[in-house]
Order: C-alpha cells, then structure tokens, then sequence
C-alpha cells in the first residue's frame, strides 16, 4: 500500500475555525506549518490543496472547501484528478467515540455518523484509510450536534492537539514504514 493523499475534513470560514468538527483541518493545517509549507486554492479540486515530501515519497494534502456534507465532492475530485484509488487516500475526521486525546487509524467501516463521512462513503465506497481524533462525546444524543459544532475547553484542546502530534509521527511511519507500523505505534503509544 502507498498512500498518496490526506484530506482533512472540517467546514470551512471563521465562524466554524475552532469547531471540535474541525479536527481534520487543524491537523493538516499543522502538517503545512511543521513544514513550513502553505496550502493554495484549487477550483477544481473543490479545495485547498499542498504538497509534501515525507520519506522520500510526495503526498498530496486537502482541505475540501465544501462544507462537511459535501466532503465527497471534494475527494471525488482529488482521486479523479490525480488517479488514486480509494485505499491511497487517508481522512482525518473528528470522531465521537474517543475521548480527547486519542487518535486512532482505521481502515474501511461506517461512517457512525459523521456527515463527511457519510457523503465520502457515498462518492467513493467505504474502503478508504482513516485516522479518527477524539473529541468525546457529551453523554447523550441530543447533545451531538452542539457538541461536534461547539468549541473544546483548553485542556480538551491540548488534548486532542496531541493525539495530532502523534498522529502526524503515525502519518511519517506511515510512509516510511507502513500502515501496519504505524498502527502499532499509535495504538500502543502511552497516553
């Protein structure tokens, strides 16, 4: 397996920048500053879009600027544009059911919820990598949508910037050393 694309999900403008739901975006917004590289618009593309070095292999990085539910829109476009299967794309999304903190890879499933999901399953199947990063979840159903669009209290912030850290030293073992190693070592790494 290469991966050669990661999309960041999150919606885009200010009113939503620190939004738990933008948990994709922040990542890959701190990638491009830890490399001191900038991502630039791209019409066709539905999105921002910059490329990267990691390990010697070039790695295309997204931000739809769709808004959530359009996500696929977005992907769709990337993986036609640049001829990517669905299995060389990573996603990183906010994910309900880990704490803050904890970031997790995943290949294929459901889309439990999460409307950007949901639309990127629709466009191009499930059978996509994903790296998901815990907000929490408020307790209770009727809370989800204030939760996932509210923002994080500072430590929950630290705290799921983090699980990004990590994340990002996942994404370089990743391409150095596989999907396997890296789930290793972000699964096992001390909280």
């Amino acid at each position: 397996m290469t991966l050669r694309a990661v999309v960041g999900l999150g919606n885009p403008g200010d009113k939503h920048a620190r939004d738990r739901h933008n948990a994709g975006f922040w990542y890959v917004d701190a990638l491009a500053e830890s490399r001191g590289v900038s991502f630039s618009a791209d019409k066709k593309l539905h999105g921002d879009l910059l490329r990267l070095n990691l390990a010697g292999e070039d790695l295309l990085v997204l931000k739809p600027s769709t808004f959530m539910n359009r996500s696929g829109q977005a992907v769709q476009a990337l993986m036609s544009y640049y001829k990517l299967k669905p299995d060389e794309i990573l996603v990183v999304h906010d994910e309900l059911d880990l704490p803050p903190g904890t970031a997790r890879l995943k290949i294929g499933g459901g889309h439990g919820g999460n409307n950007g999901l949901r639309d990127i399953i629709s466009q191009i199947g499930a059978n996509f990598r994903r790296m998901r990063i815990g907000i929490g979840h408020p307790g209770h159903k009727d809370r989800v949508l204030s939760h996932v669009l509210g923002k994080p209290t500072a430590e929950q912030e630290a705290a799921m910037r983090e699980a990004m850290h990590r994340g990002a030293e996942a994404l370089e073992i990743i391409m150095r050393d596989g999907w396997d190693k890296a789930t290793q070592y972000l699964h096992t790494k001390d909280m």
